[in-house]
Formats: structure tokens, C-alpha cells, sequence
């Protein structure tokens, strides 16, 4: 039997090759993420019968990618193992020595102990691949979105102070940006009469669908006399303004563009209509929830999932002590983690009229006296137990 274990970095891989009794039959190689280098190790490969031989390698984010398809489209047996596992289990050498051809090597002999207790690598379905690919996606533009939102806080704060509280509202981005674009100094707004600016502001509202817009023009109005900036109405503040709010606006229509990409691939999955009339779940959280978990087949149980996410309180306890208050450890998902607070958040602001048992265990731990924060992990956290149960009778 061949245990091969493959050390992934950026750009490259380097792989050692051992029997199961821990002999090294190959000095460990790298292998240059290219198709010359994967092919070239995918023929040296052929040498060994393929019943006889697994690999193991890390869960790198996307790095192990180009080694690991081809595996899988050869037939090959590859365990794709948590790094936080390998890394502890390196961890356990008295003189620690860190370099690639070591933890190849490392990897190989995790691969040759374990050797029928690891999992092969089940390729996911085709849909569960793209949309967790898009849900990472959308991650990264909310991260720029809310970089660009703060931003714009900071211009308003500088050129018209007051302007946001009169007209922010979660349904009224686009109405903040469309005014603030036009009229970003007080006094573009006093170059003009105050029936004359009203009309306006309200035409700007009308065409977005809002009917406050004669309230917040007047408001405005009486706002723009009082105002102190700290920014002078010139082209420099002007094209800063600009530049801020066109960006914004891409990154809005970006990550819109995403989530209904994502709605549309998550209607083909089985557990989409479940997940979509779990309360607290909304539209822009149903697909981002099915993407991040994945198959819940691939889970022994509920506990699995919940550790998967990292909301997990592992038992602390040493002779006759027992810790009772534990940490959530946060080895896991912390892009579901993210989403499933969201939900959370959703469901306790929605308040749901019938009985549901995850926002009444989370108005339990608040009257225990829990922090709002921690009574939702907890609220997560039966959640996902219900979620677990629920889609993974959709498949049975």
C-alpha cells in the first residue's frame, strides 16, 4: 500500500510517497501547478497499482485545486482533510521542523495511520460547486461595498453633516445617493428656492418608487442654513464624491447580480423550498445558507454541522474540574457562521407571530441574562440542528 501525502502551497505542491509501515520509497518532489507539471506526475504516478495507492492533502481555500481535479478525473483515491487536523497532528513532533519536503512527509505518514479511518473526497454536485463559488464571491463584494459605505459616511460627515439621518433608511440607498450626488455642498441647495428644491427632491423620489420625497426635500432645506463643513465645494470634493458613489453603486448592482444568480441554481436543489420557509431565512440568505453548508449528507450528524460552522463548546474538563462556561471555538466556517447570524438577526427582528422553538430559545437565553450576541449563537446553533434534520429528510 502507498500513502502519498501532498503539501500544498501557492503555485506548486510537494509530494511524498511511503508504505504504510512508514518507509519513504520516494525522496520528496514538487510538482509546479501547470499542465506540464500535473501531467508529469500524474505518468509517474501510473507505476503504482491504483487500488494500492490514496492521497491526502490539505484543505488549502482554492490552492489545492489544480492537483486535486486531476486526481479525481483519473479515479484516484484523495482524502482532502481539515489543515487545522494535520496541523496539530505536525504539532506533535518534539524538534519542530518546518519546511515542505518535512510536511509532505508528515502528511504521508497521517495518511498511512489513518489509513481506513479517513473519508474520500466526494466530489460535490456541479450546482453546490458554483454556488459556493459565487457565495464566496458575494462575500468578498459586500466586504468592498461595506468599505465603500463607510466611506461615503465619512464625505457626508465632512460636506453636508445631517443629510443621512433625514433620508438613510435600508430601503432608501439609492434615494441617499441620487440627492447627495446632485446637491453634495449646502450651498447647492440654498442656490435655489425652497418650493423649487422640493419639487425636485420629490421628482428624485417618485422615479424610485418613494413618496416622502416633498418631507425630505423641506427638511433638507432647513438643514442646508446650519450646516458646518469641513471640505470646501470645489471639483477635488466633487470628483472624490463621485468617484465614492459610482463605485458603490457597482458594487450594489454586483453583489444584486450575484445573489439572483445564486437563487436561480439553489431552485434545482431538493432542499431549496425547505431551507426558503425556514423563518428568519430571507432571499438574499436562503442560497448563501445552501451554498456555505453543502450536501448535509456528508455530516454523521446535527453535532458535525454545528462543528463545521464553529459554534461548537467543546468539553473542558481535567480530574475533578469540569469548565461549565466553554467558548465557542470558531474552527470552521466563518462565512456560515456570518450568514447564520444574519438569520438570526432576521428572525429576532421579525418577531414570528406562531410558535417558533429558535426565536423562543433565544428570548430564553436573553431573560437568563445573556449577552444578545451570545443568546443568537445559541439560537444558531438549534438552528442548525433543525436545518439538519429537515433537508436531510428531503433525501431520504
Amino acid at each position: 500500500m502507498y500513502a502519498i501525502g501532498i503539501d500544498v502551497s501557492k503555485g506548486k505542491s510537494t509530494v511524498a510517497i511511503i508504505s504504510t509501515n512508514g518507509k519513504i520509497l520516494v525522496k520528496p518532489f514538487e510538482v509546479i501547478h501547470n499542465n506540464k507539471g500535473v501531467k508529469e506526475f500524474l505518468e509517474q504516478m501510473e507505476k503504482y497499482p491504483k487500488e494500492e495507492v490514496k492521497f491526502l492533502m490539505e484543505a488549502t481555500s482554492h490552492y489545492h485545486y489544480p492537483i486535486l481535479q486531476p486526481l479525481i478525473d483519473k479515479n484516484y483515491w484523495v482524502c482532502v482533510e481539515n489543515a487545522l487536523t494535520i496541523k496539530k497532528y505536525c504539532d506533535t513532533d518534539l524538534r519542530k521542523v518546518k519546511n515542505d519536503k518535512k510536511d509532505a512527509i508528515k502528511i504521508a505518514n497521517y495518511l498511512a495511520e489513518k489509513w481506513y479511518k479517513l473519508r474520500k473526497f466526494e466530489k460535490q454536485e456541479n450546482i453546490r460547486n458554483e454556488l459556493l463559488f459565487l457565495s464566496r464571491e458575494y462575500s468578498k463584494i459586500i466586504s468592498v461595498r461595506t468599505k465603500l459605505k463607510i466611506q461615503l459616511g465619512e464625505l457626508l460627515d465632512k460636506t453636508f453633516p445631517g443629510i443621512k439621518t433625514i433620508i438613510n433608511a435600508e430601503n432608501r440607498c439609492e434615494l441617499l445617493l441620487n440627492i447627495y450626488e446632485k446637491y453634495w455642498n449646502p450651498s447647492l441647495v440654498l442656490e435655489k428656492k425652497q418650493d423649487e428644491f422640493v419639487e425636485d427632491i420629490d421628482k428624485i423620489a417618485k422615479k424610485l418608487g418613494h413618496k416622502v420625497g416633498k418631507t425630505i426635500g423641506i427638511r433638507i432645506y432647513e438643514l442646508a442654513p446650519t450646516v458646518i463643513t469641513s471640505r470646501p465645494n470645489n471639483y477635488i470634493t466633487q470628483s472624490a464624491i463621485t468617484n465614492c458613489i459610482q463605485l458603490l453603486r457597482q458594487a450594489i448592482e454586483a453583489s444584486t447580480s450575484i445573489i439572483t444568480e445564486m437563487n436561480k441554481l439553489s431552485r434545482e436543489l431538493k432542499e431549496f423550498e425547505v431551507v426558503k420557509e425556514m423563518k428568519g431565512v430571507g432571499e438574499k440568505t436562503c442560497s448563501r445558507l445552501i451554498a456555505e453548508i453543502g450536501d448535509v449528507r456528508r455530516f454523521k450528524n446535527a453535532n458535525s454541522l454545528i462543528a463545521f460552522c464553529g459554534i461548537d463548546t467543546p468539553p473542558y474538563q481535567s480530574g475533578s474540574f469540569s469548565a461549565s462556561q466553554r467558548h465557542i471555538t470558531k474552527r470552521g466556517n466563518r462565512n456560515l457562521r456570518k450568514v447564520g447570524y444574519e438569520v438570526m438577526k432576521n428572525l429576532k427582528a421579525s418577531k414570528p407571530q406562531k410558535d417558533n422553538a429558535v426565536y423562543e430559545y433565544i428570548v430564553k437565553k436573553e431573560n437568563e441574562g445573556k449577552n444578545k450576541a451570545v443568546a443568537k449563537i445559541a439560537g444558531l446553533n438549534k438552528f442548525l440542528r433543525i436545518y439538519y434534520a429537515r433537508v436531510k429528510e428531503v433525501y431520504e
